[in-house]
């Protein structure tokens, strides 16, 4: 039977394999092994060397070209102290078997890596259990290539029955497995529907964006609660949600799991129920990084994300935060005041023109700019109350 354990031990050193296909340039690609190597760091390995290659296809039996393969394996005998490479698109079974038999080192995709740091963080009895049924449904169409004992078996009569028999139990134990979960997770979430019903006639305010964000840094400050906040990819996975009242108007703020390019088809569906407070809240606050050098792409993949919940079309304020770190990085001290302001102002015109005027820049670790957030959320909140509940809204002014 399979056992689910961490994949990865602290401190491994890793190689990053990454392909560049047709429609993406080498930057593309860069950027993306970027995120690669904080997914890393967070499951606590090391990168030390990557490796590109442009290919119109991957290869069916080993992704990469055999040329490419056989440079990353020489590289891997120079160094001597490698023990994981991790790919930067999904492998199947029959691959990672493959690639680990040339390379002699552990093998593993960008959504084994995923998987291993949501299992990590998963703390409530729902996160574990969307966790483990994620792992499960992404276990079973690999299980052949897991098999690493069949390595042994020769071809022809007599070979296949013992192989084969113990592939199928292991496949048929997955599956009732995947069965389980599945009802247990309907439990967890009729109760979490129940819970989510009996919070009376409020507003609800959600916090959305792109993974480390500072999502969570940002409920801390508005609600005054303590919300696990760190510099990781993934720091909060469960829903937290929290009673907020300003100037006498009362609502509920949630934080949610962020989202991430590439996220697996299996944690996206596994995470529906956690996704519902997104589904049913009044008010999104997309929170985006403006310090990112790409947090204009992390946006984009955070509305496609939405619009495939079904939220896009709900009212939102556009949360620019780290501004602190962005001027640090844009402006140097030699620049002129004047300059600086000009060029600010530029950036905050445009992107009141693309929200329509539903944008705030912030810094919530230097509680820059908090108040005017708050009258935002405010204006929002009572815009909803005069819609959703009006024999309410003349109690909050």
């Amino acid at each position: 039977m399979i056992e689910n354990k961490k994949i990865i031990r602290e401190e491994e050193n890793a190689i990053l394999v990454g392909v560049i296909y047709k429609e993406q340039t080498e930057d593309m690609v860069n950027e993306y092994l970027d995120e690669l190597t904080f997914l890393a760091e967070t499951a606590g390995a090391k990168a030390v060397k990557r490796f590109t290659q442009k290919l119109p296809h991957p290869d069916s039996k080993i992704f990469v070209g055999k040329g490419k393969l056989e440079e990353i394996r020489q590289f891997i005998l120079f160094k001597g102290n490698i023990s994981l490479v991790i790919f930067d698109d999904e492998l199947t079974g029959a691959q990672i078997q493959n690639i680990e038999k040339e390379l002699k080192v552990k093998v593993i995709d960008r959504s084994d890596l995923i998987l291993d740091i949501f299992a990590s963080r998963a703390k409530t009895a729902q996160a574990k259990t969307q966790v483990e049924l994620a792992q499960y449904q992404y276990i079973l169409p690999r299980l052949k290539g897991m098999w690493k004992h069949l390595e042994r078996q020769g071809g022809g009569v007599g070979t296949r029955g013992p192989g084969e028999t113990e592939i199928e139990t292991d496949r048929r134990i997955v599956k009732d497995k995947i069965s389980l979960l599945r009802k247990r997770l309907a439990e967890i979430d009729k109760q979490a529907y129940t819970q989510r019903k009996d919070r009376g006639e409020f507003i609800r305010v959600a916090l959305v964006g792109y993974t480390n964000v500072g999502k969570s840094t940002l409920m801390n400050v508005l609600s005054k609660s303590d919300v696990f906040a760190e510099n990781k990819l993934f720091a909060t996975l469960d829903t937290t949600t929290r009673k907020v009242v300003f100037e006498q108007t009362p609502f509920l703020l949630s934080d949610t799991v962020g989202f991430i390019r590439k996220l697996p088809h299996h944690l996206v569906e596994s995470f529906k129920s956690t996704l519902d407070e997104v589904r049913e809240a009044d008010v999104l606050l997309h929170v985006v990084d403006i310090s990112h050098a790409h947090y204009e792409d992390q946006l984009n993949v955070v509305n496609k994300t939405l619009a495939e919940l079904g939220a896009a079309e709900k009212p939102t304020i556009t949360v620019f935060n780290k501004m602190d770190k962005y001027e640090e990085q844009a402006f140097d001290q030699w620049l002129q005041p004047e300059v600086k302001q000009e060029i600010l102002n530029d950036l905050k015109q445009r992107w009141q023109n693309e929200t329509h005027g539903h944008c705030v820049f912030v810094s919530a670790t230097e509680r820059n700019n908090i108040d005017g957030l708050r009258q935002s959320i405010l204006n929002e909140v009572r815009e909803m109350y005069r819609v959703r509940y009006p024999y309410k809204a003349e109690f909050f002014y």
